[in-house]
């Protein structure tokens, strides 16, 4: 079940060609790739996925790269997506165009793959730690993905793994309202059915296992919304 962790990144890129190669290698680097021909669908995938980066060709029919760039840097709930993008532009005036949009980094076609795949980890690292083994810290609660422990001050607590898995989910974005679809998709899976009141029952286990030894319930939940940490 350790599919339901893969990074998920949404490639944005009207050439068919180009599109394959790129989704083929960074499928080998264990992402789950999401594809858009065109800046509508990208805005449209956004919302469905919620990618955890985006990689987004600058020259596009209608709706360009930029102008997709700029209206998700514009959004709260879509601000913190690292983009990176493409462009066969190489001035220094464009680069710069690119980077006031928002855009988190930059690689100008033709680009050596390897290059791009590096960029792409450097981002995801910043997102979501866990999925490359960075232990998570939030108060007194610490994960460690590569020896699957959780510590509570200095114990360590008894997690299933659907558990951990959502623990990892919350202190990657501490402070975030994840809906119960979100999560779904995130810890689950969007392959495989459950019912959204899974999700309660295992907020439910994880709130007991963090407090096995005592201490506040680090989870809110929010009406109407999700749950969020702290």
């Amino acid at each position: 079940m350790a599919h339901t962790s893969q990074p998920v990144v949404l490639l944005v890129e009207d050439e068919p060609a180009q599109r394959e190669v790129l989704a083929y290698n960074l499928e080998a680097e264990g992402f789950r790739v999401v594809q858009a021909a065109n800046g509508e669908d990208a805005l449209m995938l956004v919302d469905e996925e919620m990618p955890d980066i985006i990689i987004l060709d600058w020259m596009m029919p209608e709706l360009s790269g930029i102008e997709v760039c700029r209206r998700l840097k514009m959004r709260p709930e879509t601000r913190g997506i690292p983009i990176i993008m493409l462009s066969a532009r190489a001035e220094e005036v464009d680069r710069i165009r690119g980077l006031e949009t928002g855009a988190d980094d930059y690689v100008i076609k033709p680009y050596s793959v390897l290059e791009l795949m590096a960029r792409a980890r450097v981002q995801l690292r910043r997102v979501r730690p866990s999925s490359i083994g960075v232990v998570l810290e939030w108060d007194d609660i610490r994960l460690d993905p590569e020896t699957h422990r959780v510590y509570r001050g200095n114990q360590v607590l008894k997690l299933g793994p659907t558990e951990f898995r959502l623990l990892s989910t919350f202190m990657e974005k501490p402070g975030r309202v994840w809906s119960r679809e979100q999560l779904l998709d995130r810890v689950w899976g969007r392959d495989i059915y459950v019912d959204s009141r899974t999700v309660d029952v295992h907020i439910g286990r994880l709130r007991k296992s963090l407090m096995q030894n005592g201490g506040e319930d680090p989870l809110r939940t929010v009406r109407g919304a999700g749950y969020a940490l702290g």
